[in-house]
């Protein structure tokens, strides 16, 4: 009969999925939920009218006639009959709420037209509706308990043993972690209870688990408990993270993080999604926030270029970018791999984000001008650069064709083609630089300094100075990583050495937020906190990794590195700085471009990197950066 009947429908009839529901693994579920639900409507007849005579059971049978059908058309159409009972959920039980409630209503509404023919007592619906409501979910509830009960049960007698997980932070995401260890007992993690410094906490119970204490109380806690993980779920305040990694090491108990709410997807929160702590985690400081609501202004709807698009710097401007709903990207690299990688994450994640790839390099002003000329982009990133410091030492001329020549074409074809803003990704070495890569940045500064005082009143040239980004292609971390999986030693070139650390995300929100802001001309810096020993660095990240430093895993200490300070700056003497309209961004103070007869000492340049003369290399960039101590340094050393 159920086949004559699905059959009979069109698959796009509402009814269509409930006869093919019947013929699967809902029927049992179909069939106890609409036996509860029969059941309910003598059971609210026998509690309205106290007794039963031959009129109530006449009105128990024309009730229930009455009930079927708008219960059974709730079922379906709250799809209550797809629960999954071993899982229900807050949501679930609303769900049953909205069905019983329209079930009710409708038959309200119809026991009212015909109320002069057959009265029903409104008491009746009101109790059969909250009867049903109870009783479904009751079920619901019940099955839920016992298959965890049957699970802990289960994985107890199991011969493994379950980690006992004390979570530090009793809010919303210490109790959503909880609820999601207890729902998962194949997992086993037990949690025991929380660790919380709020006062209004102590001593209350979350999910049934005691607030032990604070942290200063860790230690006591964890022996306490007899705890085997420590589950941090306030992962936003470094200093936390740097307290329970050192008691958790001393105690040897294992510690993971929660992700941080901007990494969840959807703000669901899994087992599954738990990750050991990050370098990122031991900054010393919390990340930077800045202010993006007025991005979206300057950015939807424009064609945008990148250039080192493939690049970890430019690879997250990108992704920040399409945030924001662009008209067109244009995305201009050297690599063909990493735009290759790029494109193939934008199709899965940014699917409706229109981009054009284009291989060729920042030198290339001909392939620079044919892309201007096609798409005429509204604004620009420039990221391309080479970036460490010993190769450029090795080969100055490289560092000068392609920071600074580089540069200068896409500062000229920006003021040809009109472009609105033009942001230059700038470095902290720029600041009395003692290498030839900080000096080649530093007049590319200047460069752009002199595209703002060509540009007209709509248009924006300004740079930003990055400290070291954490996770960035050659930066220090993945080199301690790798050390570290060999065994060691850890190579630090010297003890005192120091520097600013920012995250990947924090620098493309730095360069999104200055081509925001209208100051043209400026140099912005980011409030990065107080500078890092490396030693430091490597001690936390070995102790992360679950050795003790100089015991496990040596540190070695090689000396500094051609063209290497001890301390980086991001300010020279006599800039300063202004505050901007954001807390976290400041402005280097300028006066007019850097250097008189820019075009006239580029030329030289120019010359002197095109024949490969290191030394005119290292004179010219002295003559246009008196502070440039990498020049003396090297004729001192000849002398």
């Amino acid at each position: 009969m159920i086949n004559k009947l699905r059959n009979s429908l069109t698959p796009d009839h509402f009814l269509y999925e409930f006869f093919v529901d019947v013929r699967k693994r809902y029927m049992v579920k179909i069939l106890l939920d609409f036996s509860v639900l029969l059941a309910c409507a003598p059971l609210a007849v026998l509690i309205r009218m106290g007794h039963i005579h031959a009129v109530e059971m006449n009105m128990i049978i024309i009730y229930t006639a009455l009930a079927a059908a708008p219960k059974l058309l709730g079922l379906r159409l709250f799809n209550v009959h797809r629960q999954s009972w071993h899982n229900v959920s807050v949501r679930d039980l609303f769900k049953i709420v909205m069905a019983i409630g329209f079930a009710t209503a409708i038959i309200f509404a119809v026991s009212l037209s015909f109320r002069s023919l057959y009265p029903i007592p409104f008491g009746v619906i009101a109790i059969d509706g909250m009867l049903s409501i109870l009783i479904l979910g009751f079920f619901r509830l019940f099955a839920r308990i016992g298959n965890e009960n049957k699970d802990q049960y289960l994985n107890g007698n199991s011969g493994k043993k379950n980690k006992r997980v004390l979570i530090i932070g009793a809010g919303s995401a210490g109790t959503m972690m909880a609820r999601e260890l207890f729902r998962h007992p194949e997992n086993r993690m037990v949690p025991v209870g929380f660790i919380d410094d709020d006062p209004a906490k102590q001593s209350q119970r979350y999910l049934d688990l005691p607030v032990y204490g604070t942290i200063e109380q860790l230690r006591e806690v964890v022996k306490k408990t007899n705890a085997s993980m420590v589950l941090t779920a306030i992962p936003s305040n470094p200093a936390v993270i740097r307290e329970v990694v050192e008691i958790t090491n001393s105690l040897k108990v294992d510690h993971q993080v929660l992700p941080r709410l901007s990494d969840l997807i959807n703000g669901k929160v899994s087992i599954s999604q738990i990750r050991t702590v990050d370098v990122q985690d031991l900054l010393g400081r919390d990340a930077v926030k800045l202010n993006m609501t007025e991005i979206a202004d300057y950015i939807e709807g424009k064609t945008v270029l990148i250039t080192g698009a493939g690049g970890s710097i430019g690879s997250e401007i990108v992704r920040q970018v399409c945030r924001f709903r662009p008209g067109l990207l244009l995305l201009v690299g050297r690599g063909e791999n990493s735009i290759f990688q790029l494109q193939q994450e934008l199709s899965r994640y940014h699917s409706e984000t229109k981009y054009v790839p284009f291989i060729t390099d920042v030198r290339d002003k001909v392939s620079l001008e044919r892309i201007f000329s096609n798409y005429k982009p509204d604004l620009i990133f420039h990221a391309a650069a080479h970036k460490h410091v010993p190769l450029m030492e090795a080969n100055p001329e490289q560092a000068v064709l392609n920071n600074i020549l580089g540069t200068r074409n896409l500062v000229d074809l920006a003021l040809q083609y009109d472009t609105e803003r033009f942001v230059n990704i700038s470095t902290d070495k720029a600041v009395n630089p003692t290498s030839v890569m900080g000096a080649s940045k530093r007049v590319a500064e200047y460069v752009v300094e002199s595209g703002a005082v060509r540009a007209q009143n709509d248009q924006i040239f300004v740079s930003v100075r990055f400290g070291n980004v954490l996770g960035s292609r050659g930066s220090v971390i993945p080199l301690f990583k790798e050390q570290i999986k060999k065994g060691g030693p850890v190579t630090v070139t010297d003890e005192q050495m120091t520097r600013y650390f920012m995250t990947i995300p924090e620098a493309s929100q730095l360069v999104l937020q200055a081509g925001g802001m209208h100051n043209n001309g400026a140099v912005y810096v980011l409030d990065m906190g107080e500078p890092v020993r490396i030693v430091d660095l490597a001690r936390d990240l070995i102790k992360l990794s679950g050795l003790k430093p100089d015991v496990d895993i040596k540190i070695r200490f090689t000396g500094t590195r051609p063209g290497e300070k001890l301390y980086e700056e991001i300010l020279t003497a006599e800039e300063g700085t202004t505050h901007s309209r954001y807390e976290k961004i400041f402005m280097a103070r300028k006066s007019g471009v850097g250097i008189k007869n820019l075009d006239e000492m580029l030329g030289e340049l120019t010359y002197a990197a095109e024949e490969g003369d290191q030394e005119r290399i290292r004179e010219c960039l002295y003559n246009m950066i008196p502070n440039f101590t990498g020049y003396t340094m090297n004729m001192q050393n000849k002398v």
